[in-house]
């Protein structure tokens, strides 16, 4: 309802675009109580009243349980009055028993205890969402609103088995080890009689009824993820900061029925055919796997790729078809026991390396992996902090991550650079610990990765901690 022409007269000494401001806004209208509770939380009207009727029989369980405990007490009495009346020599032994007896349940049924606040938020969020462990790896995640199994667990960043995700191809099975599930949206693959008897369900059409065990396996490393072949259509281009920008956003995005599944840190090959030919270019996935239908690239301004000076000139529209096929490379998070936190990570991107770094610093938070995420950006060009108030909200709305811009003049030295201005953070006291104990995640031109590599050799830094990507 305001105008941010309204706004900067108001203020005139604060500049939105340069602290970030922009970035936290939308974040706040994603997140806002009010939309999460009726586009995410809120389960259907089917499920809530399963969950509801299940926290009913609970409490009648309960009110069952204290009415045998109480009739169990006035018995008792009642036999120490027929006890007392027979036998005198104990009379006084059982009378003075009885008063006990008299006086505590008295006690207990006056009493007016505060409420336990925690554990009633506690029975509300049964209602509203579901939890599920995965075995054997022992992940956990909460299924809200109206998700699947299969979103929610995609969503809170664990490598699940699936295809399709539209009910068709039956990758996503696993199997239901304790808990109730129901179906919230139609498949056409048929279980056999033997799955079901074992308790097997699809991921992707079924949701948590209760809190649930599942029994799954899940991708461990780029062996497990198979190469796909699908047709995506261009959702938008646009360029990333600003008219004069030399670095695009592409948006894609695949079909419903046919999504496509990577890990973080991975590149796509992207194919576009045409009247004047046949164009193709790979390039790192710039966003999350936790929305496997929404790809986005960014794409430089390079005179030797043609398919980036096809999209430059505005001769791909949005709704038009592009191919994908990949997924392809190593430069993913190091798997852990679970998701718990474990070494820092230190992410080390130079101008276009950012892209694969965002993916995985994303991808990072999503699964809580580290309580301490670092981000040193180089650039080399005007526009190489292409989206540093990307950078700044992160800083802003997530405690233990940090952001250092860096510049320099040109590829050769920014290498040598960006390490010296690490060994000084990591040298100061407090600024994150031994650099040997981080995990290390290198991304730039390839002369930036060699000159860094060097240069940690050099420090005495095991290699064995960094993963390198050449942008």
């Amino acid at each position: 309802m305001i105008s941010t022409d309204d706004l900067a007269r108001l203020y005139p000494d604060v500049d939105p675009v340069e602290s970030g401001d922009f970035e936290r806004v939308v974040r706040i209208k994603e997140e806002a109580f009010g939309r999460r509770v009726h586009e995410r939380m809120l389960p259907s009207s089917e499920v809530l009243a399963q969950r509801l009727f299940a926290q009913g029989q609970e409490l009648a369980d309960l009110r069952r349980h204290l009415k045998h405990y109480h009739d169990l007490v006035i018995n008792l009495q009642n036999h120490l009055h027929d006890l007392s009346a027979s036998d005198q020599t104990q009379a006084l032994l059982l009378k003075q028993l009885d008063q006990f007896l008299e006086d505590g349940l008295a006690e207990v049924l006056g009493r007016s205890d505060a409420n336990d606040n925690l554990a009633i938020l506690d029975d509300v969020l049964k209602i509203m969402s579901a939890h599920v462990i995965v075995r054997p790896s022992g992940h956990e995640f909460f299924v809200e609103g109206h998700d699947s199994l299969l979103k929610a667990g995609v969503r809170a960043g664990l490598m699940l088995n699936y295809g399709c995700g539209n009910g068709n191809c039956g990758l996503c099975k696993a199997r239901v080890v304790s808990g109730e599930v129901r179906q919230v949206q139609p498949c056409d693959y048929v279980l056999s009689e033997s799955e079901k008897q074992q308790g097997y369900t699809l991921l992707c059409s079924h949701t948590a009824v209760s809190d649930v065990v599942l029994e799954t396996l899940e991708a461990s490393g780029p062996a497990d993820i198979p190469e796909q072949r699908i047709v995506a259509q261009v959702k938008s281009i646009a360029p990333v900061s600003g008219q004069a920008s030399d670095t695009l956003l592409l948006h894609l995005q695949t079909p419903r029925s046919n999504r496509l599944r990577f890990l973080a840190g991975q590149s796509l090959t992207l194919g576009l055919a045409g009247s004047q030919g046949d164009f193709s270019a790979t390039y790192p996935v710039a966003s999350c796997p936790c929305d496997d239908r929404n790809l986005l690239f960014h794409i430089h301004r390079d005179a030797g790729d043609s398919f980036a000076q096809r999209l430059f000139s505005g001769a791909v529209r949005s709704g038009e078809a592009i191919s994908l096929w990949g997924p392809w490379g190593d430069f993913v998070l190091r798997q852990t026991a679970s998701h718990a936190a474990s070494q820092p990570l230190l992410f080390l991107a130079c101008d276009d390396g950012f892209a694969p770094v965002k993916s995985l610093i994303e991808h990072a938070t999503a699964i809580e992996a580290t309580d301490s995420i670092t981000l040193y950006w180089m650039a080399t060009r005007p526009d190489g902090h292409y989206l540093a108030n990307q950078c700044r909200a992160w800083a802003e709305a997530l405690d233990e991550f940090r952001y250092v811009p860096l510049f320099a003049d040109d590829i050769a030295s920014c290498g040598r650079q960006m390490v010296q201005a690490v060994c000084t953070d990591h040298s100061t006291a407090g600024s994150g610990g031994d650099l040997a104990a981080c995990d290390v995640y290198l991304a730039g031109p390839g002369d930036f990765v060699d000159a860094v590599k060097r240069e940690f050799s050099v420090l005495g830094v095991p290699l064995s901690r960094l993963c390198a990507m050449v942008v």
